[in-house]
């Protein structure tokens, strides 16, 4: 087969790049959600879409059911420096911390650069932003059989000074479903979790939609404040929804190392009403000197789990992650 040269596609300031062959096995440039740029890495039973607008993941499905809320009044919008904005939907990701960090536009909705690196895997990067003096690189491996999604995102201080921040994951899962979670101990807060809210974080917060029973934490609904967060270091949690998927999520914790956010979260959790819940792993502080780089890792599935309403069984659960999510 006669070698083609890099096939490159560009709307707007984005891009993607094809491999040098004119194609890789499990990858491909699609065109999906109003966007002509996107990468599309999949196997025989599982099919994930990267975005170039925001660097994000616009479709996770397994069997042709995406576990992410995309939004359809936002299908092919793109940012532009003193336009109206939008709430980015579906697999958000970004950096912190939440409350000290920089605004960054050019992160959070800017394009960027697409690129397919290997058989169902592929790279988006964004630009070097001088507002919060890092450059994001973001890679995703899909298995060649099964749901098993990795993705690494890389921070690289690109500004002249040390600078702090962490990874934070914000996906947008489909809405209605029930988060379970194991807990470690001891944990810095009376109740397992806080609750963000009017006039700061409850560190008391007593809700009939979060229960704490046989080492796990259960969150069967919308609580009565959206955001919730948790100190375990269990390193992974389970989200429940209603077309019979549990989409979990696997990450690396560290006991022994500064977690940043206001209250020293490793995950945190957002109900908005029963639209969208966002599953966000967090991770430690990362102390960069000009020119340094950290990565953190997150290890995504689909597992089929009939949706149990509130009887949820938390120890089955976990099994079915032992069993099949390692």
């Amino acid at each position: 087969m006669s070698r083609l040269p890099h096939l490159l596609l560009t709307l707007g300031l984005s891009s993607a790049v094809l491999a040098e062959d004119g194609h890789m096995e499990g990858a491909s440039i699609a065109e999906f959600f109003g966007y002509a740029d996107c990468i599309k890495i999949e196997n025989p039973t599982t099919r994930v879409v990267l975005g170039t607008s925001g660097g994000r993941v616009l479709e996770y499905a397994y069997r042709g059911e995406n576990a992410l809320m995309l939004d359809p009044a936002q299908a092919g919008w793109r940012y532009a420096p003193g336009q109206p904005v939008v709430e980015p939907s579906a697999g958000r990701c970004d950096v912190g911390p939440e409350q000290v960090i920089p605004r960054h536009p050019d992160l959070w909705f800017g394009d960027w650069k697409g690129e397919i690196t290997g058989p169902r895997q592929a790279r988006l990067t964004s630009v070097a932003d001088s507002a919060s003096g890092v450059q994001l690189i973001r890679e995703f491996t899909l298995d060649a059989e099964g749901s098993h999604l990795r993705t690494v995102q890389t921070i690289k201080n690109i500004s002249g000074e040390v600078v702090e921040r962490c990874h934070w994951s914000r996906t947008f899962a489909l809405g209605h479903g029930i988060v379970v979670m194991p807990l470690s101990e001891p944990s810095r807060f009376p109740s397992h979790y806080v609750m963000y809210g009017p006039g700061g974080i409850d560190c008391w917060p007593k809700d009939p939609n979060i229960r704490v029973q046989d080492g796990f934490l259960e969150v069967l609904g919308p609580p009565q404040n959206a955001k919730l967060g948790m100190d375990t270091y269990a390193g992974w949690f389970g989200y429940l929804m209603r077309n019979d998927l549990m989409f979990v999520k696997r990450f690396p914790t560290f006991p022994d190392r500064v977690y940043n956010e206001v209250a020293g979260l490793t995950i945190s959790i957002w109900y908005n009403g029963t639209g969208v819940c966002e599953l966000e792993p967090i991770g430690p502080r990362e102390r960069l000197a000009p020119g340094q780089s950290a990565s953190f890792s997150e290890d995504w599935w689909l597992l089929p789990y009939k949706f149990p309403g509130e009887q949820v069984d938390a120890k089955a659960v976990a099994l079915l992650v032992e069993q099949q999510a390692r």
